[in-house]
């Protein structure tokens, strides 16, 4: 990971650019592309990723996981989500949890979050995109759902020395995957689920309804029991309401 590594001091989206490398020329597994100043990063539902120039992890890795079936697809977001986990609990005493599909909290608060973008030929993927946003060294956010490292430990961390630290991180999960861990993977995600196991309200089609959290099924849809029974949930399907607000749409303003 990131020993071909594109650096660029400002561009719209890390991830956009990754696609078009993708397209225009041959890339090799765990190229890097990260940039100081991301102007309109994108993330999940059309919502966008707010940093401030130079503070904080903005990039995006390109991998080529043609051994990966494309049902599996939902294991790049594991691998990505928990290689994140597995940097921050070395920095922190905080607990960290995974919130489904793929966030990283810390005290109900977002670090982190992850965009992920196939390109699928064929049968198999001819590369994937996984996009990274992580709140290193910024002191406040115009949202307070958000929260970085240096507001846990106030410590300013070296970028280009922390960078190693995670992508070392990523690189042992994503061999992990390679080698067909995908059931000690799975259940080191399920480990640090955010909410699982609790009863917490939901918003799905504009209704809201009491479940628990019990897990993936096999495509990575969310379990959720509830009393007429489990339900499943893809990626659009559903949002976590607020502990902060009735309104769920205010704790997802902000996410990658």
């Amino acid at each position: 990971m990131g020993k071909n590594l594109v650096f660029v001091p400002e561009c719209h989206s890390t991830n956009n650019l990754a696609l078009q490398l993708c397209q225009q020329r041959a890339t090799s597994d765990g190229t890097i592309i990260i940039t100081s100043n991301q102007t309109a990063g994108r993330g999940q539902r059309g919502n966008t990723w707010y940093v401030e120039p130079g503070k904080n992890f903005t990039f995006s890795c390109i991998l080529k996981p043609t051994f990966l079936a494309i049902k599996d697809q939902f294991h790049l977001n594991i691998i990505a989500s928990i290689a994140i986990h597995d940097y921050l609990i070395e920095k922190t005493n905080e607990t960290i949890r995974i919130k489904w599909p793929n966030d990283v909290m810390v005290n109900d608060k977002k670090i982190a979050g992850i965009l992920i973008e196939n390109q699928i030929q064929g049968n198999s993927f001819s590369s994937c995109v996984v996009g990274i946003g992580l709140n290193m060294n910024q002191e406040s956010f115009i949202i307070d759902t958000a929260i970085s490292l240096f507001q846990l430990n106030h410590q300013v961390c070296d970028l280009e020395v922390e960078l190693e630290s995670l992508l070392h991180k990523l690189e042992a999960r994503y061999l992990q995957l390679k080698s067909g861990k995908q059931n000690t993977l799975l259940a080191d995600y399920l480990n640090v689920m955010y909410r699982r196991n609790e009863l917490h309200t939901f918003v799905s089609n504009d209704l809201s309804f009491e479940g628990t959290i019990v897990g993936l099924d096999d495509l990575g849809r969310l379990k959720i029991s509830t009393q007429n029974g489990e339900r499943v949930f893809g990626m659009k399907e559903i949002q976590y309401q607020s502990l902060r607000s009735v309104s769920s749409k205010t704790e997802t303003s902000g996410d990658l």
